[in-house]
């Protein structure tokens, strides 16, 4: 009788916990059904803006969303509203940082990574006196969001957090920009001195002082420096001198000749591809889209294609103008519409610049003796933005970042 009464027992029990565990699976299934929709219609560039699942324990019925949205955090909030067990959105920025969701790069080049660690894989990178936006931080790095918009992880060293206060002053301060490729800050008025740190195109300090043939400059975080004249200008005064043209463009990429391609670059240190078209710009003035397939969504689109979708020479020949933007599918026999992986800048007569190993020019034109490169790739798309009217080609004082 015992023995039946337990067999009965276990059995009921065994059923009750396999309904409890199908329940689990039911809602697991919904939630993560939901995000997928709100990453869909709010987030559907993760690089950009974050919609994610990141933790679910099915057993004890507990969901953690994170997010960056507030439409995507409306919808989600409307839909999870009455479901069984814990559901939370964590919006982004989060407690972990308190006030200070600024922050301001630090270092001359500082790298960016898809996940926090310097074994992890490199997204981008930022250069020194950029602004960012503190999202939260995890494991002694910070999550940021950099002027074009692409989320990564950054040590903590690499910046300076910032309040609202704090990013005021910064934002406010007079700015020299280092306009030579390459040299250093010196921690006295004489070339002799101690350096403080290393410098490339593009840097940003404030400027405190005038010393001879020297600027006196400020770090983010207070440290004290100088300048040679001759190898700055005022921030104002370089933003005035910025003119968008073909030829300024080009003339900026070629000085990149021969850097070494690096995966994630996007300084005269090295670049990647689209690292490299976005260097180009920034040279002259414009903020732009980070990857390559970003960058071929902005722009005014140029016929290059035959009526199947091919690339045609001869129509490019005709239709590109230089500085345009080329964008590539990795694969010679390649779908037309296949995901894009490179991006050039045409300089015109068939030729193109572009990162590949090192920056180099190259030919499409088949009797060309640097055509070699071309033939590895398929030609998917071109884009101009001189002269296009899009939001995503700004200048760099009508970005939020860089304006008072």
């Amino acid at each position: 009788m015992n023995f039946k009464f337990t067999a009965l027992f276990c059995f009921i029990l065994g059923i009750n916990q396999l309904a409890h565990a199908q329940t689990d699976s039911t809602l697991y299934k919904k939630v993560e059904g939901l995000v997928l929709e709100a990453k869909q219609k709010y987030a559907p560039d993760k690089r950009t803006k974050i919609v994610a699942l990141v933790q679910a324990d099915a057993k004890k019925n507990t969901y953690v969303i994170e997010s960056t949205e507030k439409e995507a955090n409306t919808f989600l909030q409307s839909k999870i509203k009455g479901l069984p067990g814990k559901i939370s959105i964590k919006s982004l920025p989060d407690t972990s940082i308190g006030e200070n969701i600024y922050g301001v790069i630090n270092l001359s080049v500082a790298n960016l990574r898809t996940q926090p660690g310097n074994a992890s894989e490199m997204a981008t990178q930022a250069l020194l006196g950029t602004q960012v936006d503190i999202l939260q931080k995890d494991r002694g790095e910070f999550r940021v969001r950099t002027p074009e918009g692409y989320i990564s992880y950054i040590p903590a060293s690499s910046l300076v957090p910032m309040n609202a206060k704090e990013i005021a002053d910064w934002k406010n301060s007079k700015k020299v920009i280092y306009t030579q490729e390459f040299g250093k800050s010196y921690s006295k008025a004489d070339p002799a001195s101690i350096r403080v740190s290393d410098l490339v195109y593009g840097d940003i300090l404030a400027l405190t002082a005038e010393s001879g043939d020297f600027y006196q400059v400020s770090y983010p975080d207070k440290r004290i420096a100088f300048i040679p004249k001759g190898e700055a200008l005022s921030f104002d005064q370089w933003l005035a001198t910025r003119q968008l043209t073909s030829e300024n463009v080009l003339s900026s990429a070629k000085t990149m000749m021969g850097l070494p391609y690096l995966w994630g670059g996007t300084s005269v240190k090295g670049v990647d591809c689209s690292g490299f078209t976005k260097t180009a710009y920034y040279m002259n003035g414009y903020v732009i889209p980070r990857d390559a397939s970003q960058q071929v969504l902005a722009g005014d689109k140029i016929d290059i294609l035959d009526k199947d979708g091919h690339f045609d020479a001869e129509k490019a020949l005709k239709n590109l103008k230089p500085a345009d933007l080329l964008f590539f599918a990795s694969g010679k026999n390649s779908n037309p519409n296949a995901r894009v992986t490179h991006v050039a800048l045409y300089i015109g007569n068939g030729e193109f610049i572009h990162a590949a190993g090192t920056v180099r020019i190259n030919s499409m034109l088949k009797n060309a003796s640097n055509y070699d490169d071309f033939q590895t790739r398929t030609v998917v798309a071109a884009r101009r933005y001189i002269g296009a009217e899009d939001a995503q080609i700004q200048k760099v004082q009508n970005n939020a970042y860089y304006k008072p």
